[in-house]
């Protein structure tokens, strides 16, 4: 079963402070790490969990290491070489868009762009991609496999021709864009579903794309429920998640924050708390690789 809240090493976490805030989350207690090539920090992310080994704070097996593909059996070797460890618990497919291939002896990560800063697509379906994930579970690079970023009509495309089905969707999700269809879809098709950005814009100020929303952590409903609880407002809506059986993957480079985030769990909302924040939902996503390429629209 997949743990309900894991730690994002994402591209916010610098490389400066990855090692050590990796290895605080592990202290803290989390066991379900989530990180990605495009986040530029995984040797310092595997520096993390290394030390939290050799510190005995925990043995390899009791780590899930959760990570964005770039389903090319050379990268994922590069990749779990660069996080010291020898298979991925779990492989996503980060977008369903297909890029051309970027040599990692040339440039890694190899992001978005060419090296002239054009987005260069390449003419491979999904079916290709699930194959070459597939053949990571098969050599033992990968345990199990799943989808990011993707939408209905891709998910049952998927199951169509899977060999090995997928087992985790992870898509932005939070009370601004509550995707009930896609979580019902889901759990419907067996498939856990791992919610990112929980916390609405705050994620993306620091990276100057939070779209000028109002924060979620100062909303006003929010800030009420959580009062009533006597929680602070990050809990109150990594709980709107876990409660309904989705995962969360908050990040923090503060070690309160971290140990705060864990306890989410130590409450529940009311059936009217969890329709109020569900109510809140504008459907307004952040991130979209439309801001990106007009032609990497996914989500029209």
């Amino acid at each position: 079963m997949l743990k309900k809240i894991l730690f994002n090493s994402s591209i916010q976490v610098t490389k400066s402070a990855c090692a050590e805030t990796v290895y605080n989350a592990i202290k803290a207690g989390y066991r379900l790490l989530d990180g990605a090539g495009d986040y530029g920090n995984e040797k310092e992310a595997g520096e993390g969990v290394r030390r939290a080994i050799t510190d005995g704070l925990v043995k390899r097996e009791d780590l899930s290491l959760e990570h964005f593909s770039c389903s090319q059996s050379q990268a994922t070797k590069l990749q779990l070489d660069l996080w010291g460890i020898g298979y991925f618990d779990l492989f996503l497919v980060h977008f369903p868009v297909s890029l051309q291939y970027v040599d990692p002896k040339h440039r890694y990560p190899p992001e978005w762009w060419g090296d002239d800063g054009k987005v260069y697509l390449q003419n491979t379906p999904l079916s290709e991609t699930w194959k070459a994930m597939e053949e990571l579970v098969d050599e033992g690079l990968a345990n199990n496999i799943g989808l990011s970023n993707c939408q209905g009509s891709l998910i049952l495309d998927v199951f169509r021709y899977a060999k090995y089905e997928p087992q985790v969707l992870q898509v932005e999700l939070h009370p601004l864009l509550t995707q009930e269809a896609l979580v019902k879809l889901c759990k419907t098709l067996g498939i856990a579903v791992t919610a990112y950005s929980s916390f609405g814009p705050q994620s993306y100020v620091e990276l100057g794309m939070d779209g000028g929303v109002v924060s979620l952590l100062n909303h006003d409903l929010v800030s009420k429920i959580a009062a009533s609880h006597n929680k602070p407002t990050a809990q109150v809506l990594l709980r709107w998640a876990t409660q309904r059986g989705i995962a969360v993957i908050p990040k923090s480079n503060h070690r309160e924050r971290l140990v705060d985030n864990l306890q989410c769990d130590s409450f529940n909302l009311s059936e009217a708390e969890l329709a109020s924040i569900s109510a809140l939902n504008i459907n307004r996503r952040l991130n979209d690789p439309a801001d990106i390429d007009p032609r990497l629209a996914i989500f029209a």
